[in-house]
């Protein structure tokens, strides 16, 4: 096998790319890595393609960077809750195996934290400072937000409201920037908002503020529908969709598990239209 064919290892369980190649090369590996639902090592080519990026990532490239990063961290996002409902059941037993549960909750949050950084390091070095475009800037502030938040779900102490607060100030700046460059049928304005009105409910404990923001988002976008462009209508009916299902259990006497199931469930779907 010549040395080109040796692109890959495995150190630890982690790829890691042996040598440079063009950045086409690894659009089609990222692409490869998609269709075979290898998202981990979708990440490490995508990571390479954006590095050798002049400029903006085009919105295709975009958004594979976004599939890699949303699937490699929602499937440890969703073991983590799995692992988080054993834990409780664990520690109602009287000989309750709550220490292994927690060691392994500790892998998944080691692996949590690596990609989250991964994807902050790409966002504040490399993506917003090459960005000119305003729903760029707004997608890649809100993508820093999103992050930020998966830290803060499962981090303690100043670890999480450092965390907080990174998510808070990306959002916020997203946030303004779209109300006033972006229609508010805008699928990111839209989805910004439902990710940041969820980051007011579950991390900074603020119902008031997550209802306040979902509903004024889902108003707004209401009276402008007539406006929407055929291209949006999809994405942004769904979107409009989910902040009302989470309006409807922000406003309800639902139990808070039955609340937060429903509310992950949602953000899942979400994460298939790429936003």
């Amino acid at each position: 096998m010549c040395i080109r064919d040796r692109y890959q290892r495995r150190v630890h369980g982690i790829i890691v790319i042996q040598m440079s190649k063009t950045k086409e090369e690894y659009l089609f590996l990222a692409r490869m890595s998609e269709q075979a639902e290898r998202y981990d090592e979708m990440v490490e080519y995508a990571i390479e393609f954006t590095k050798k990026t002049k400029g903006e990532l085009t919105l295709d490239e975009r958004n594979i960077l976004s599939v890699a990063f949303k699937n490699a961290v929602g499937s440890r996002r969703a073991s983590w809750r799995v692992l988080t409902s054993v834990e409780q059941k664990e520690e109602k037993k009287e000989k309750g195996q709550v220490e292994k549960v927690r060691k392994y909750k500790q892998i998944i949050e080691k692996e949590l934290k690596d990609f989250c950084e991964k994807v902050l390091g790409l966002v504040d070095h490399t993506l917003i400072p090459s960005t000119t475009s305003e729903e760029t800037k707004v997608f890649y502030h809100k993508m820093k937000g999103d992050y930020c938040r998966y830290l803060a779900e499962f981090q303690k102490g100043e670890a999480k409201d450092g965390s907080s607060n990174k998510a808070l100030e990306a959002y916020q700046a997203a946030y303004t920037l779209a109300e006033t460059k972006l229609a508010s049928t805008h699928p990111i304005r839209l989805g910004l908002a439902l990710n940041f009105s969820v980051f007011y409910y579950e991390i900074m404990q603020q119902a008031d503020k997550a209802v306040e923001m979902a509903k004024k988002s889902f108003d707004e976008a209401i009276a402008n529908l007539d406006n929407v462009t055929d291209e949006s209508y999809k994405d942004a009916t769904l979107i409009m969709q989910l902040l009302r299902d989470n309006l409807t259990l922000w406003n309800s006497d639902a139990p808070e598990e039955q609340q937060s199931l429903t509310r992950n469930e949602s953000l899942n779907i979400l994460s298939l239209i790429h936003i």
